[in-house]
């Protein structure tokens, strides 16, 4: 459809002062963010995703959305990037790219989004003789991109070439001063013994260089994917205190909720937190 200020040339007419000029059409910046955006990788279940439907119904949620639109706000001039981390379904990757979203449509920013496995999975897959692609051919724009969201970090099976990649990547970005996005359902704890703390997931050197270029926010709520479809705020609120209540009952982590309430199912009979509605989609 062709631009009715601009006719598609790209240049619109303007008058200030009685004098008439030409300036870019604002369609010109819409569709140069809607490039930039598509190029983002943003997977399809999270493009919706952006701070007005994003719902904090505690503390910590708040204050994790508070700090992200600080950041999307104060782009580029930011000193640190945003280590989310939290139990799975409490909205990290949905915060994560919101500020993504924010910078590309905003600021113009050139933004990646990658899970961490399927980062280190097309690196691999540049080994191929048959794959013409190169390593630097991936590895460039997520090292040089000006914001990168790297989902789920830890996630992956640890291995010394996943050490070495990813920490290769993690200092290209922080001798660059370029601001990253990291989300993980690990626990940041000093113990190098437990498989469910980040330290041991990522070891020493990353931990302490993540911890120098960004700020560690801690979420707690409910998994929204155990909102029954006509589910509400109220809900949320209701599950995150069953999966609080479960947890301090197992003393179990928070990451490991599933395996919580089936010990409480099989000991009592109740506290059943599965809803008859099934899952959100999305």
């Amino acid at each position: 459809m062709t631009c009715a200020l601009c006719d598609d040339t790209g240049w619109k007419t303007i008058e200030a002062n009685g004098v008439t000029r030409v300036a870019r059409c604002d369609c010109m910046r819409e569709s140069a963010a809607a490039r930039l955006l598509s190029d983002a990788r943003i997977p399809r279940r999270y493009q919706h995703c952006d701070f007005t439907n994003y719902i904090a119904y505690n503390e910590r949620l708040t204050k994790a959305q508070q700090y992200a639109a600080r950041l999307a706000e104060g782009f580029p001039v930011v000193d640190r990037g945003l280590f989310l981390l939290g139990p799975p379904g409490v909205g990290k990757t949905h915060l994560a790219v919101a500020v993504l979203r924010h910078v590309i449509s905003n600021r113009g920013a050139r933004g990646l989004f990658y899970d961490t496995r399927d980062l280190l999975r097309v690196i691999r897959s540049t080994y191929d003789p048959v794959n013409q692609v190169a390593e630097m051919d991936v590895l460039r724009p997520v090292m040089e991109c000006d914001v990168l969201v790297l989902d789920d970090l830890g996630a992956e099976k640890t291995s010394e070439w996943v050490e070495e990649t990813l920490n290769h990547i993690v200092n290209a970005r922080y001798s660059a001063q370029r601001t990253t996005l990291f989300t993980s359902n690990y626990e940041d704890k000093p113990d190098t013994t437990d498989p469910d703390s980040l330290l041991f997931r990522i070891g020493y050197r990353m931990r302490s260089r993540l911890h120098e270029m960004c700020e560690f926010l801690d979420l707690d709520g409910a998994d929204y994917r155990e909102l029954p479809p006509n589910g509400g705020v109220d809900d949320l609120v209701t599950l995150w205190k069953l999966r609080s209540k479960a947890s301090r009952k197992t003393t179990l982590p928070s990451r490991s909720a599933g395996q919580a309430r089936a010990q409480i199912r099989e000991r009592d009979g109740k506290a059943d937190l599965k809803w008859s509605g099934g899952r959100a989609g999305s």
